[in-house]
């Protein structure tokens, strides 16, 4: 089975990236918009028993913080995704770190850039186009995160909550 772990920010931060996935993110039909805290790896379903055992005591020692949104970017010419840039915090960097930490023989692809996806799979001209429409959009949200969820993928490629994990509640 495979799993993850997410953040799903406020409604009206989900609207506002679903009213760019539903046109440049073939997979906006697959999951809510999220913040990725661990991208999707495989296990059993008695091995996310246990991770869950212990992502829980570390959401009971992390206190909830403050996401902040502040502008469109972009992974080109890594791979042409377009993101709502999340400013990096203490609390979001050591909650990743901490999370990972627990399946560290998985590499990481890529560094943690905290993000929220509103287009992937894009042709580099449908990105550039895309981009540099949007590229100077002020994407203004500031609110507090308390919880977040570990999921699982459905056989149709969807994904839904296995858990939800409260910060700062051991």
């Amino acid at each position: 089975m495979k799993f993850g772990v997410v953040i799903f920010p406020s409604k009206n931060l989900q609207d506002a990236a679903n009213s760019y996935r539903k046109r440049y993110d073939p997979h906006y039909a697959l999951i809510t918009p999220h913040l990725t805290l661990k991208n999707a790896f495989e296990a059993t379903e008695e091995d996310a028993k246990e991770f869950a055992d212990k992502i829980r005591q570390i959401a009971g020692k992390s206190k909830p913080f403050t996401l902040k949104t502040s502008k469109i970017s972009s992974f080109y010419p890594v791979n042409n995704v377009i993101y709502f840039k999340v400013e990096p915090s203490e609390e979001l960097t050591a909650l990743h770190a901490e999370i990972n930490k627990e399946y560290s023989e998985q590499n990481q692809e890529y560094a943690f850039v905290p993000h929220i996806t509103i287009g992937q799979n894009l042709s580099n001209d449908e990105h550039s186009d895309v981009f540099g429409s949007l590229r100077m959009t002020k994407i203004d949200f500031e609110e507090v995160v308390d919880r977040f969820h570990l999921l699982y993928q459905l056989e149709n490629g969807s994904w839904t909550v296995y858990e939800t994990f409260r910060l700062g509640k051991e």
